[in-house]
């Protein structure tokens, strides 16, 4: 089970599923090093059963090994479509800097995925994280969520 108490997907409860992660699902992935640590100093996340001391992050899974991914001021376009509230913010809403250059425009390598929140503009996902090992996410499905 994982909870979501953070904006960028449906606040509520998730299961986990045995599923392989396709495309336009939702997943749960650890945050690691630099990033973790920002997301817990900022509240983004709360402490959690991560190896990094954080929550998991629930996210849509975008792109995939070998998808074509193009940043420019639009946003994210993965292979030719743009993907809705994927432009990148300087800061928060607190107005602290977000990481920039994460992500870069190229093909998404093998082991690789690419994971963005269609749920909220202001989401910490792929803009700032950049990509993340495929094989860390696991597909989760919602029980129940807040609308």
């Amino acid at each position: 089970m994982r909870w979501n108490g953070t904006p960028s997907m449906p606040r509520g409860l998730y299961r986990l599923t045995s599923e392989v992660p396709q495309r336009g699902d939702v997943v749960a992935c650890c945050l690691e090093g630099e990033t973790a640590a920002l997301a817990l100093a900022r509240g983004y996340l709360r402490p959690g059963g991560c190896p990094s001391g954080a929550q998991p992050l629930l996210k849509r899974l975008a792109g995939l090994p070998g998808d074509f991914v193009q940043v420019d001021q639009e946003g994210i376009h993965i292979n030719g479509v743009l993907q809705p509230d994927s432009r990148s913010r300087q800061a928060d809403r607190q107005g602290r800097e977000l990481p920039q250059q994460a992500l870069h425009s190229g093909i998404i390598p093998q082991g690789q995925a690419l994971t963005l929140s269609n749920h909220h503009s202001g989401g910490f996902d792929g803009r700032y994280l950049g990509l993340v090992p495929l094989d860390s996410l696991r597909t989760v499905e919602p029980l129940w969520t807040i609308p």
